[in-house]
């Protein structure tokens, strides 16, 4: 038997196992009405508007996504977001698909529990963007801000804001939902940058930019605008879109200026 010595004890090598799926970030009661929630991270994804980031998703822990929605029970990761099925709206989101499948592998036990020494090397070189379903400001913001980060970039989008429950620190790292540009104003008034959807053909203020990925083709990990941060005054426009697209009406009109 061979007794092995320091310079080979350097050669050996740790195994991992399987690079997993995604991880269970958070699980626990929902900052908007304490209902349980659980904050999952996927690795892998075929969205072709976001490119390979990877997806955070915020989802009742106990309930079905597609259930939720026609309940109102997700009202504990959507809040006051205008744009609820539940209300009628228009979110583009197809809660049947992508978040329906990220449950079910939740409840298989298909995702381990995020430990940062096993697993962040994993996030430590890639894009997140917080809230592929849900609204990041359903997780405490301890939650996010981590999450916000420990890779090279994010993007994320609340609609709490105005939510009672709401921590304002999450302006600092996602952009506040508007629907309408004098919701868009109020909040460049108050230091915030603004994602505002719109209807074709809306006008824009000075400050507002379009979607790049409407205007130029350009995903959202090569862009990373989205990210709440105030290191530009611009904020984003984006043309409602998805199959609910015609819910969505602008609320209230820019005025324009015809020149002669």
């Amino acid at each position: 038997m061979k007794t092995l010595t320091g310079k080979n004890l350097q050669k050996l090598k740790t195994l991992r196992g399987p690079k997993p799926r995604g991880f269970v970030i958070h699980q626990g009661s929902s900052v908007l009405d304490g209902s349980p929630i659980v904050v999952i991270a996927t690795l892998e994804t075929s969205n072709v508007k976001t490119g390979e980031m990877v997806q955070v998703w915020i989802l009742r822990s106990d309930i079905n996504p597609v259930q939720a929605t026609k309940t109102g029970d997700d009202s504990a990761i959507c809040g006051s977001c205008p744009h609820r099925h539940f209300n009628g709206g228009a979110c583009y989101v197809n809660v049947g698909q992508a978040p329906n499948a990220v449950y079910k592998a939740f409840i298989a036990g298909k995702y381990p529990t995020y430990d940062a020494e096993s697993h962040e090397h994993l996030l430590r070189d890639r894009r997140i963007r917080l809230g592929a379903y849900g609204d990041p400001a359903a997780a405490p913001y301890e939650v996010m801000e981590y999450l916000a980060n420990v890779g090279t970039g994010h993007t994320g989008y609340t609609h709490q804001a105005r939510h009672p429950n709401f921590d304002s620190r999450f302006i600092d790292i996602c952009m506040v939902s508007a629907d309408s540009p004098k919701q868009a104003q109020q909040w460049h008034e108050r230091g915030a940058r603004t994602f505002r959807v719109a209807m074709e053909g809306d006008a824009m203020f000075d400050n507002e930019i379009e979607c790049l990925s409407d205007s130029h083709g350009k995903q959202c990990i090569e862009c990373g605008l989205c990210d709440g941060a105030k290191r530009t005054d611009e904020s984003i426009v984006i043309t409602v879109h998805g199959s609910r697209a015609s819910s969505f009406k602008t609320a209230t009109i820019i005025p324009t200026v015809e020149v002669a």
